[in-house]
C-alpha cells in the first residue's frame, strides 16, 4: 500500500514538474528575419522531414496537417526537394533521415522522388518512414524497396469499437482486414513496426491482452505502445469520440504490457523489438541533435529549438528566398537543457554517466543532484558502476515524462495553428 502511495505521488509529483517546465523555458520568440543556425559542418545529424497531409483526420492526433489536395502535395514536394539542396550546399550531411506526418506514403511517386534526392545528396544510409494503413498494400511497398528501412505503421487498436469510436474503422478497415493487409507486406521492407495505443477510455484489460496478442501474432519486428496523449489540441475531438468517458488505468496497463513483452527487447520505455536494433521509433532520444525540413518541422541544435513556417504559403515563399524557413525559436538554459538530455537517455533504459558526462560537457551528478536523489528515494533508478539503470517503474516514471514532454510541444503547435486557415487540423 505505502508503495503504491509512493508510485502515484511520484508519478503525479514528476508530471506537475515537466508541465511547469515545460510552460516556463518553451518561451516561443517569432523571428522576421533569417537567423543564423549553429551548425557543426563536420557532424553527421539526423534529419527530420515533414509531411504535412492527411485524407481525414483522428481525434487523439495533435500532429500538423492540411487536408490532402494532390496539386498542393506536390508543390509541396517540390519546396522540400529544393529545401534538401539548400541543406547541401550549407556544407551539412546526414546520416539518418526519418519522414513523418501526417500521412508520410500519401503521394507515393513525390515521396519516391524525394528520398532518392535525400540518399544521391547527403548518401543517407538509414530511412525511417510512418504510415497508415491505407498505404501498406505490397505493391505500394514494392516502390520503396531499397529507399525505407523501417516503416512504422499506425494501428492504434485491433478493437473493431475503438476503431469506430476514433474514426478509424470506415477509413482502414476492420481488425480483421487490418491484420490480412500487415500480413500481406511481410518481408518487403527490411523493418516493419506497428503503432498501438493503450488506455483509451473504453479499453479494457481484455481488449489491451488481444491488441498485443494480435500484434505479437503478426510476426513484425517492432511494437510500440504509446500511452494516450490528451493535449488542448485534442481534449475535446477525444471527449466528443468518446461521449466523455475517461481511463486512468494507464500503469496498470503498461505493467501488463512489459509483462507481455517480457521476451522482447526493450528499445525505451515504450517500444520493444524481436531482436536488437538500432532502429528506434523515438529520434529524439538516439539524436541529441537535429534539423527538421517542412512545414511545421522542429529543429533542435546546441541549446535552441527552431520553428519552421507553418502555412504552406509562407514555407514556399521563404524557402525561394532563404536557405531556410524558420520563424521562430526558443532558448533553454544550460541547467534545463542537461534535464532534456538525462530525460531521452533515461528513456532508452539506461544513461552511462561518463559518456554523457563527455557528450554535454557537464557533470552529471553535481548538475542534477536534487533530481538523482528523487529518483532514487523514490525507487526509480539503481546507479551500478557508473551507470543509471531505470527499474520497473523507473521505466514507467520516464514514459510519463516523455509523454508530458510531447504533450508541452502541442503548446507550441497550437500558437501557430492559429495563424493558418480552418482546413489545417
Amino acid at each position: 500500500m505505502l508503495k503504491e502511495l509512493i508510485e502515484q505521488t511520484t508519478t503525479y509529483s514528476v508530471q506537475k514538474i515537466i508541465k511547469q517546465s515545460m510552460n516556463e523555458n518553451l518561451k516561443i520568440k517569432n523571428l522576421d528575419f533569417e537567423v543564423q543556425r549553429e551548425v557543426n559542418k563536420d557532424k553527421k545529424y539526423l534529419l527530420y522531414m515533414h509531411i504535412p497531409f492527411c485524407h481525414t483526420f483522428c481525434p487523439y492526433c495533435s500532429f500538423h496537417k492540411f487536408k490532402y489536395e494532390e496539386n498542393s502535395a506536390k508543390e509541396y514536394f517540390k519546396y522540400l526537394r529544393l529545401e534538401m539542396k539548400k541543406l547541401k550546399s550549407e556544407g551539412l550531411s546526414f546520416h539518418t533521415l526519418y519522414v513523418g506526418g501526417g500521412t508520410t506514403l500519401i503521394n507515393e511517386e513525390e515521396l519516391v522522388k524525394t528520398l532518392e534526392l535525400a540518399k544521391k545528396l547527403f548518401n543517407v544510409k538509414e530511412i525511417s518512414c510512418e504510415s497508415d494503413p491505407n498505404h501498406i498494400s505490397y505493391d505500394s511497398l514494392k516502390r520503396f524497396t531499397g529507399l525505407i528501412d523501417r516503416l512504422s505503421i499506425g494501428i492504434q487498436s485491433f478493437n473493431d469499437n475503438i476503431l469506430k469510436a476514433i474514426y478509424r474503422y470506415d477509413k482502414f478497415g476492420s481488425s480483421q482486414i487490418l491484420q490480412e493487409k500487415i500480413s500481406s507486406i511481410a518481408g518487403v521492407l527490411p523493418h516493419i513496426s506497428l503503432d498501438l495505443i493503450f488506455n483509451f477510455p473504453t479499453q479494457t484489460k481484455e481488449i489491451l491482452l488481444n491488441d498485443l496478442t494480435i500484434a505479437k501474432s503478426l510476426n513484425v519486428e517492432q511494437i510500440t505502445t504509446y500511452p494516450l496523449m490528451s493535449t488542448d489540441l485534442t481534449q475535446k475531438s477525444m471527449s466528443k469520440a468518446f461521449k466523455g468517458e475517461k481511463n486512468s488505468n494507464e500503469y496498470k496497463f503498461y505493467k501488463i504490457i512489459c509483462n507481455e513483452f517480457k521476451e522482447y527487447h526493450q528499445n525505451n520505455a515504450w517500444s520493444f523489438s524481436k531482436n536488437k536494433s538500432s532502429m528506434s521509433d523515438e529520434y529524439v532520444s538516439q539524436h541529441s541533435e537535429y534539423i527538421g525540413i517542412g512545414s511545421g518541422a522542429f529543429s533542435h541544435l546546441k541549446n535552441k529549438l527552431y520553428v519552421n513556417a507553418y502555412n504552406l504559403e509562407e514555407y514556399a515563399l521563404l524557402i525561394n528566398k532563404r536557405t531556410h524557413t524558420v520563424i521562430a525559436s526558443s532558448q533553454f538554459s544550460s541547467k534545463k537543457l542537461i534535464q532534456y538530455h538525462f530525460l531521452t537517455w533515461l528513456f532508452e533504459g539506461s544513461v552511462d554517466i561518463k559518456k554523457f558526462d563527455i557528450a554535454f560537457n557537464t557533470s552529471l551528478k553535481k548538475e542534477l543532484v536534487s533530481e538523482l536523489y528523487m529518483l532514487k528515494k523514490t525507487n526509480s533508478i539503481l546507479i551500478k558502476n557508473d551507470k543509471i539503470y531505470t527499474t520497473k517503474f523507473g521505466k514507467y516514471l520516464s514514459l510519463v515524462m516523455m509523454k508530458e514532454f510531447y504533450s508541452g510541444m502541442d503548446k507550441i503547435r497550437a500558437i501557430f495553428k492559429q495563424k493558418i486557415p480552418l482546413e489545417v487540423a
